[in-house]
């Protein structure tokens, strides 16, 4: 069933696409009849609706597009209908007047794929094999990208262009004088030439970028000079961003050189601000150039098509570290087993591969905890003030239609019905970025908890923070975003924003960690105490929802393991149907969880345990299951990771060394060294047998 937001979507593209119909009939029976009152208006909006709909539908002209109906025959549709109208109406001369018209209509065709074919060689020379960030990259020669409308928008380049040519052919239609006609096509014609020839400006050499070739050395200098030694390495679409950006900072704090070396280039922004390098290779003939670098470990935080393709690179060793532990089966992939290591938060990790008998052996699973989790604070006790604040957040469904992935579609009304039924419950609802993109069901239920949660806040009144608190998080904002966000204006291309992009400040990613934290205060202060929210933006995260929170309700998911490390209450919703006996063995995750069944009527006894603790009979086995899952606290996991990278370093040396010791015994591989070795030899034994034949 579609969801309600889809339907009037379809009923206006509809209606735009009838209109426009209308808008060409009208247009031909004004010129046929002729009506001339009918023929300008139907040129007019003819014009006017394509103009808009580059702007407001340009997916429904997409389609248009593919049935051969594009801009530039829509366009010239609407041209020869005009000179027709005007071969029909009265006091112009169709040889005298109408004929100079139509060869500078011509013209300006003409120009417009002259334009057109200019467009393509720049935009060719301003694709790099590769793209970058937080790397210096000047010596290429970097420069402004041209405007565009000239370099990439075709169709609102050839509209906008065309405005002076419908102007002046209306104006002539109502005077029946071609000199308006000619007006506004000479503007249009000098548009399109002058734009042809301005945007011409981007082959000389004076713009013109560095070649594909010289990039590529650029590329292999800058490797040998950085020296990278462990990298993160991330293939993915744009919804799966996050999972390479929660190991920025652990990456950041490796010793060595980190890299981040992507495969798409549209992810290249999608990576938040870190000060680490950044280099986006998106073919695989020119990721094979990291063979010959210093680079040793790669660390892979989610698995996908182009994964294989790095893993061809025998001289780096490959490290699977996941993107969050769960019990669910995605969590112990056969494609792990494809790894040098597998890297995981402690013993549960280790025993579910094992049990999972993926031919991953335990001797490659390697435990080094989960450093992110650092800002999560303790268990300080039951909630401070009246109000127990209740974190949910529900996982997605998953792509294997398990109703037991996600509580959404059969607990998540049910759960925040008894939440909201507390007056004394302050809820936050931060559901998976994910949830609805597979099944439809849990986008509408979700869609129907933000309607209760909001029908809530109405029933609700107290006190408001003053003015001061929205303009803290104004300044906060600002900060922040300065800090993290860059600012490009619209024409810029990638090498425009590689150039912007350069070498980052010194200091700016302590910098960045300080403005989120303040953000994050100022964010939570700026709202009542409460009042529920609906949090379904990137910031606040969830550690800041974990800090926040008295109790999370969630999932079997990665959610409740990391939140495990504060030691608080949780509960796990139970939409698997299997028995709570059989829930809790299938999952050891939920060992120390409260179970919610679907109707959610455990919700009472949970808070109820929450605010006194003497009740919560769980807090012992939160602390065991926390150690299990996440391993020892001491050392601290970022020690034991960093370890970990140091130790999988070792082992890529080690291997260099020794397949440089085979070569070196290999006839046509030994080293200059070896061949002068083995000629003095030689040349030893030839003076030893000459004497003995003189003798």
């Amino acid at each position: 069933m579609p969801s309600a937001g889809i339907v009037p979507r379809r009923a206006v593209q509809l209606a735009a696409l009838f209109a426009m119909m209308v808008a060409f009939t009208a247009q031909l029976l004004g010129a046929l009849l002729p009506v001339i009152p009918l023929f300008i208006a139907a040129s007019v909006v003819n014009l006017g609706l394509d103009l808009v709909l580059q702007h407001k539908q340009p997916g429904l002209l997409a389609v248009l597009g593919r049935i051969r109906f594009d801009v530039t025959v829509r366009q010239l549709l609407r041209d020869m209908l005009i000179l027709v109208g005007l071969l029909h109406i009265d006091g112009i001369n169709p040889l005298e007047e109408q004929a100079p018209l139509t060869i500078t209509l011509l013209l300006f065709y003409g120009t417009h794929f002259v334009c057109q074919a200019v467009a393509v060689l720049v935009r060719r020379t301003r694709s790099l094999p590769f793209v970058t960030r937080n790397i210096d990259a000047s010596a290429l020669r970097l420069t402004d990208a041209p405007p565009r409308i000239l370099s990439r928008q075709t169709g609102r380049r050839l509209l906008r262009f065309s405005v002076p040519t419908t102007t002046g052919m209306m104006l002539t239609a109502i005077t029946t004088d071609a000199f308006w006609g000619g007006i506004g096509l000479a503007v249009s014609l000098a548009l399109s030439a002058g734009g042809t020839l301005y945007l011409g400006t981007w082959l000389l050499p004076k713009k013109r970028v560095a070649n594909e070739k010289q990039a590529l050395e650029w590329l292999d200098n800058w490797l040998a000079e950085y020296q990278p030694t462990v990298g993160m390495y991330f293939s993915g679409g744009s919804s799966s961003a996050y999972q390479a950006n929660m190991w920025l900072s652990t990456l950041a704090d490796l010793d060595g050189n980190p890299i981040i070396v992507l495969r798409e280039r549209f992810m290249v922004q999608k990576i938040e601000a870190t000060d680490v390098p950044i280099v986006c290779i998106p073919k695989v003939a020119n990721l094979m150039r990291l063979e010959h670098s210093t680079l040793k470990v790669l660390l892979h935080p989610a698995n996908s098509g182009k994964t294989s393709q790095i893993l061809r690179i025998p001289s780096i060793k490959h490290a699977f570290t996941n993107h969050g532990e769960s019990d669910k089966l995605s969590s112990c992939n056969p494609y792990a087993k494809a790894y040098d290591e597998v890297w995981v938060a402690g013993p549960a990790a280790r025993d579910r591969y094992q049990l999972a008998d993926i031919g991953v052996e335990d001797k490659d699973v390697i435990e080094v905890g989960r450093p992110q989790l650092a800002p999560i604070q303790p268990y300080t006790g039951a909630p401070a003030g009246r109000l127990t604040t209740v974190l949910y957040a529900p996982t997605w469904e998953g792509w294997d239609g398990n109703p037991g992935n996600t509580s959404v579609i059969l607990a998540g009304e049910n759960i925040v019905r008894e939440l909201l039924a507390d007056d004394n419950v302050r809820l936050l609802y931060k559901p998976h970025p994910m949830t609805g993109s597979v099944d439809p069901q849990a986008g509408a239920a979700n869609t129907r908890i933000q309607a209760m949660i909001t029908e809530a806040n109405t029933r609700r009144s107290g006190a408001r923070p003053g003015p001061e608190a929205a303009a803290e998080l104004t300044r906060c904002t600002e900060e922040l975003n300065a800090l993290t966000t860059s600012a490009f204006r619209k024409s810029a291309d990638e090498l425009e924003r590689m150039r912007l992009q350069g070498t980052p400040e010194e200091g700016r990613a302590a910098a960045v960690a300080a403005a989120v934290t303040a953000w994050e205060e100022a964010y939570w202060n700026s709202f009542p105490e409460w009042e529920h929210r609906i949090i379904i933006t990137a910031r606040p995260g969830i550690f800041s929802c974990f800090n926040e929170a008295d109790v999370l309700i969630s999932d079997v998911s990665s959610v409740v393991s990391d939140y495990l490390t504060s030691e608080k209450p949780y509960a796990v919703a139970n939409t698997s149907g299997m028995s709570e006996d059989d829930f809790r063995v299938n999952f050891p995750t939920v060992r120390a969880a409260t179970i919610l069944t679907p109707e959610a009527a455990e919700v009472a006894g949970l808070l109820d345990a929450v605010r006194n603790p003497e009740k919560d009979t769980l807090a012992a086995e939160r602390a065991e299951l926390k150690e299990h899952l996440l391993g020892p606290s001491d050392p601290p996991s970022s020690v034991r990771f960093n370890q970990s990278a140091l130790a999988l370093c070792t082992k890529a040396d080690e291997r260099r060394v020794r397949m440089e010791n085979r070569l070196s015994g290999i006839p046509g591989q030994r080293s200059q060294e070896d061949v002068d070795t083995s000629e003095t030899a030689e040349n030893q034994a030839s003076g030893a047998s000459d004497a003995t034949a003189a003798v």
